[in-house]
Protein backbone atom coordinates (compact mmCIF):
# COMPACT_ATOMS: atom_id res chain seq x y z
CA UNK A 1 0.00 0.00 0.00
CA UNK A 2 1.19 3.56 -0.78
CA UNK A 3 0.35 6.33 1.15
CA UNK A 4 -1.94 8.22 -1.71
CA UNK A 5 -4.11 4.60 -0.85
CA UNK A 6 -3.72 4.97 2.63
CA UNK A 7 -4.91 9.02 3.19
CA UNK A 8 -8.20 7.18 0.87
CA UNK A 9 -9.06 5.20 3.39
CA UNK A 10 -8.60 7.48 5.76
CA UNK A 11 -10.86 9.66 4.24
CA UNK A 12 -13.63 6.97 4.53
CA UNK A 13 -13.05 6.35 8.04
CA UNK A 14 -13.69 10.16 8.22
CA UNK A 15 -17.21 9.91 6.72
CA UNK A 16 -17.60 7.23 8.78
CA UNK A 17 -17.18 9.52 11.98
CA UNK A 18 -19.28 11.79 9.93
CA UNK A 19 -22.06 9.30 9.94
CA UNK A 20 -21.31 8.83 13.43
CA UNK A 21 -21.80 12.10 14.35
CA UNK A 22 -25.19 12.38 13.06
CA UNK A 23 -26.52 9.23 13.99
CA UNK A 24 -25.66 9.74 17.64
CA UNK A 25 -27.24 13.41 16.99
CA UNK A 26 -30.27 11.58 16.05
CA UNK A 27 -30.62 8.88 18.74
CA UNK A 28 -29.53 11.05 21.67
CA UNK A 29 -32.88 13.49 20.98
CA UNK A 30 -35.02 10.06 20.62
CA UNK A 31 -34.52 7.17 22.23
CA UNK A 32 -37.01 7.19 24.90
CA UNK A 33 -37.14 5.45 28.49
CA UNK A 34 -35.92 4.71 31.44
CA UNK A 35 -33.84 2.28 30.60
CA UNK A 36 -32.07 4.03 28.39
CA UNK A 37 -31.60 7.23 30.08
CA UNK A 38 -27.86 6.13 31.47
CA UNK A 39 -26.75 5.36 27.87
CA UNK A 40 -28.42 8.52 26.47
CA UNK A 41 -25.57 10.01 28.54
CA UNK A 42 -22.95 7.99 27.03
CA UNK A 43 -24.02 8.57 23.92
CA UNK A 44 -23.70 12.09 24.09
CA UNK A 45 -20.03 11.59 25.59
CA UNK A 46 -19.45 9.09 22.38
CA UNK A 47 -21.01 12.10 20.17
CA UNK A 48 -18.26 14.76 21.47
CA UNK A 49 -15.57 12.06 21.36
CA UNK A 50 -16.65 11.21 17.77
CA UNK A 51 -16.47 14.98 16.89
CA UNK A 52 -12.59 14.61 18.03
CA UNK A 53 -12.43 11.32 15.91
CA UNK A 54 -13.31 13.72 13.02
CA UNK A 55 -10.89 16.08 14.10
CA UNK A 56 -7.75 14.01 14.30
CA UNK A 57 -8.61 12.23 11.17
CA UNK A 58 -8.81 15.43 8.81
CA UNK A 59 -5.76 16.82 10.45
CA UNK A 60 -3.85 13.65 9.53
CA UNK A 61 -5.21 13.42 6.29
CA UNK A 62 -4.35 17.22 5.45
CA UNK A 63 -0.59 16.39 7.01
CA UNK A 64 -0.12 13.37 4.29
CA UNK A 65 -0.75 15.54 1.91
CA UNK A 66 -4.60 14.39 1.08
CA UNK A 67 -7.80 16.74 1.28
CA UNK A 68 -10.50 15.48 4.35
CA UNK A 69 -13.89 14.07 2.65
CA UNK A 70 -16.87 16.12 3.26
CA UNK A 71 -18.96 13.12 2.28
CA UNK A 72 -21.60 11.97 4.80
CA UNK A 73 -22.40 8.11 4.20
CA UNK A 74 -26.30 7.66 4.17
CA UNK A 75 -27.50 6.90 7.41
CA UNK A 76 -30.56 4.75 8.46
CA UNK A 77 -33.44 6.61 9.72
CA UNK A 78 -33.38 4.28 13.57
CA UNK A 79 -34.90 6.88 15.94
CA UNK A 80 -35.38 4.46 18.74
CA UNK A 81 -34.47 1.56 21.20
CA UNK A 82 -32.68 -0.93 21.47
CA UNK A 83 -32.41 -1.26 17.22
CA UNK A 84 -30.97 2.31 16.94
CA UNK A 85 -28.12 0.91 19.73
CA UNK A 86 -27.54 -2.22 17.49
CA UNK A 87 -27.08 0.14 14.68
CA UNK A 88 -24.82 2.19 16.88
CA UNK A 89 -22.88 -0.95 18.06
CA UNK A 90 -22.66 -1.89 14.61
CA UNK A 91 -21.16 1.53 13.59
CA UNK A 92 -18.63 0.98 16.37
CA UNK A 93 -17.55 -2.34 15.86
CA UNK A 94 -17.01 -1.77 12.40
CA UNK A 95 -14.52 1.68 13.13
CA UNK A 96 -12.83 -0.24 15.56
CA UNK A 97 -11.95 -2.51 13.16
CA UNK A 98 -10.99 -0.33 10.76
CA UNK A 99 -8.74 1.37 13.21
CA UNK A 100 -7.11 -1.67 13.69
CA UNK A 101 -6.62 -2.00 9.93
CA UNK A 102 -4.89 1.66 9.90
CA UNK A 103 -2.85 1.09 12.74
CA UNK A 104 -1.09 -1.60 11.53
CA UNK A 105 -0.95 -0.04 7.66
CA UNK A 106 0.44 3.27 9.36
CA UNK A 107 3.38 0.86 10.92
CA UNK A 108 3.92 -0.69 7.41
CA UNK A 109 4.36 2.66 6.35
CA UNK A 110 6.48 3.46 8.33
CA UNK A 111 4.30 6.50 9.75
CA UNK A 112 5.05 6.44 13.07
CA UNK A 113 3.70 9.69 14.23
CA UNK A 114 0.03 8.99 12.57
CA UNK A 115 0.04 5.52 14.74
CA UNK A 116 0.68 7.68 17.96
CA UNK A 117 -2.34 9.64 16.28
CA UNK A 118 -4.73 6.90 15.89
CA UNK A 119 -4.13 4.80 19.46
CA UNK A 120 -6.77 7.44 20.97
CA UNK A 121 -9.38 6.55 18.34
CA UNK A 122 -9.01 3.09 18.83
CA UNK A 123 -8.71 3.32 22.36
CA UNK A 124 -12.20 4.98 22.77
CA UNK A 125 -13.75 3.20 19.78
CA UNK A 126 -12.97 0.11 21.66
CA UNK A 127 -14.72 1.73 24.98
CA UNK A 128 -17.78 2.54 22.71
CA UNK A 129 -18.12 -0.96 21.59
CA UNK A 130 -18.23 -2.10 25.06
CA UNK A 131 -20.65 0.74 26.59
CA UNK A 132 -22.96 -0.06 23.76
CA UNK A 133 -22.74 -4.14 24.13
CA UNK A 134 -23.02 -3.45 27.94
CA UNK A 135 -26.29 -1.23 27.23
CA UNK A 136 -27.43 -3.91 25.12
CA UNK A 137 -26.58 -6.99 26.96
CA UNK A 138 -24.13 -8.46 25.14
Amino acid sequence: MDQQSFVALLNEDLESEFRSIVQYTQHTATIKGAQYQSIIEELKAHLNQELDHALALAEQIAFLGGVPSVAVPEIPNVPDGAEALQLDLDLETAQLERYRQRVGQAMELGLHDVVEALRPLLQQTQDHVMDLQGALGE
